[in-house]
């Protein structure tokens, strides 16, 4: 039964200790890391956004063309419900809360009768929340007394610098191949 152990030699016994141990610094050495390493997250973008400013120009009793060109396709049309159009809109950024938003408008006969949904940002609201820029520091104003201006050597002027001018103008082979 322990005929194998018999026969290893020790070489193989300490090069296999070896690997474990190896193999369990490395595993803690990953792992202490995982703290201070976060990969990177594409936003994940999905859905119509449907803002304040475009629902409030919605009225009933709209026909279905006209709400369709006001906030565009909806993202979930039902053939068991032919008479609602759901417009969903979902952001998802590295290092913010995820954002859910959710608009249904409801038809009789094509016409517009019901607007249901969450409670919806402005344009300008949005684009503030979403905006990760850090705001621009002042630049500083750029002067120079005559004094500073001394200091440095004046520029060459362009009679100092003389014009070279070709004897004769360079000849260029031709590009095309004569006709035989």
């Amino acid at each position: 039964m322990f005929e194998f152990c018999r026969k290893a030699s020790f070489s193989s016994v300490h090069r296999h200790t070896s690997l474990i141990a190896a193999c369990l610094v490395a595993g803690l050495g990953l792992t202490a890391c995982s703290g201070l390493i976060t990969p990177y997250r594409p936003d994940v973008v999905q859905g119509n956004f449907v803002s304040r400013e475009q629902a409030q120009a919605l009225r009933l009793g709209m026909p279905r063309q006209a709400v369709r060109d006001i906030l565009g396709t909806p993202l979930v049309t039902s053939l068991f419900h032919g008479d609602r159009w759901d417009y969903a809109f979902t952001i998802r950024r590295q290092g913010a809360e995820p954002q859910l938003r959710r608009f249904s408008v409801f038809f009789n006969n094509d016409i517009l009768v019901q607007l249901d949904g969450d409670p919806l940002p402005s344009e300008a609201e949005f684009a503030a929340k979403i905006d990760t820029r850090t705001a621009a520091k002042k630049v500083p104003e750029l002067k120079a007394s005559e004094a500073d201006l001394a200091q440095f050597p004046a520029k060459p002027t362009s009679s100092a610098v003389p014009v070279v001018t070709p004897s004769k103008p360079a000849s260029y082979p031709t590009l095309e191949t004569p006709a035989r």
